[in-house]
């Protein structure tokens, strides 16, 4: 896939934070996707004590979840780890291993937040009004927001809440562990997100998009 855009990258938090306000209203919230045949995960690790910034995306057949594809992208860290604003120091070498794919997936799953974010522009949601994909963010701990207790039964959930607003679900999505935060990215709902993020995980807390990335990217 070619992925054309004029994005530019800040290098301090104020331009970050700009960007973030300035593309946040891009965002569509509501079922804005086709067939689903493909999906993909997206994952970042980092060499070199973080120096060096590597950027896995696996592409898997659904609803068979067989591998298909996989890229990975090595670029220099250019933004410092601050929490809020990851898609800065991520999206970079997540969009180039994106543009080596053959053909661009029907479905983004990634390691991270959509609108489960303080200025609800998560990298899920970043990622997704770049490509014009849809995405889902599928993050392992909370950014913000407050719960209640999710039953630890496969497919149990409770809203996500922030400032009397619903920014995602905390999903159980394997009997017995601890819940993932489930988040819109672009171009689909919260129910649909939350049907993905099920039928994408097997046997492992984590979906197979986001666990094979993770384990891609960790290499």
């Amino acid at each position: 896939m070619r992925i054309s855009s004029s994005q530019p990258w800040p290098t301090d938090v104020a331009q970050a934070r700009a960007v973030q306000e300035s593309l946040r209203g891009k965002v569509i919230a509501g079922d804005n996707l086709g067939v689903v045949k493909t999906v993909a995960g997206v994952d970042v690790g980092f060499e070199q004590a973080g120096a060096v910034t590597r950027a896995a995306v696996v592409v898997l057949d659904f609803p068979g979840l067989e591998p298909r594809e996989q890229a990975v992208a090595r670029q220099p860290t250019r933004f410092p780890y601050v929490p809020g604003f990851l898609s800065f120091r991520e999206a970079p070498a997540v969009l180039a291993a994106l543009d080596q794919l053959r053909d661009a997936p029907d479905l983004l799953l990634c390691d991270g937040q959509g609108i489960a974010h303080p200025r609800r522009f998560g990298i899920a949601c970043h990622l997704g009004v770049l490509t014009d994909i849809p995405s889902i963010g599928v993050a392992k701990s909370r950014l913000v927001g407050t719960h209640g207790t999710v039953p630890k039964v496969k497919g149990a959930w409770v809203s996500l809440m922030d400032a009397g607003e619903v920014i995602g679900a905390v999903l159980c999505t394997r009997d017995g562990v601890k819940p993932l935060y489930v988040s819109i990215g672009h171009r689909v709902s919260l129910d649909t997100a939350i049907d993905y993020v099920l039928r994408c995980t097997t046997k492992y807390r984590l979906p197979e998009t986001t666990r094979l990335a993770d384990r891609l990217a960790s290499q």
